[in-house]
């Protein structure tokens, strides 16, 4: 019998991980932000008006995302500055590589 792709405890985990991150960036909103983040840093300020959002909204997916490790946070005097973590994107773009590579054969 073929080994299954749940016996292997490292791998569940990593599947687990990745399905979290899917969840995150399902999201339209987030994609939308996650979007207006990839040409560098900005402030909510800058954020929320481009998505016709209440700066509370964008707060809460802003914040959804950071606890998740998916963008880093710069604070300037009273403003928080979001950027795209580029390590753990990376991470998680391997891992859904590798994960469809098995379906490939």
């Amino acid at each position: 019998m073929k080994k299954s792709c749940f016996s292997d405890k490292s791998k569940i985990n990593k599947y687990s991980d990745l399905a979290k991150f899917m969840r995150i960036i399902g999201d339209d909103n987030r994609l939308r932000i996650l979007c207006l983040l990839k040409d560098g840093e900005k402030c909510v300020c800058e954020i929320y008006p481009n998505l016709d959002m209440a700066q509370n909204l964008t707060s809460s997916h802003l914040k959804i995302m950071l606890d998740f490790g998916l963008i880093n946070v710069r604070q300037e005097w009273k403003k928080n500055y979001y950027s795209i973590n580029k390590k753990v994107f990376k991470k998680y773009s391997l891992l859904l590589k590798n994960f469809f590579k098995n379906y490939e054969k």
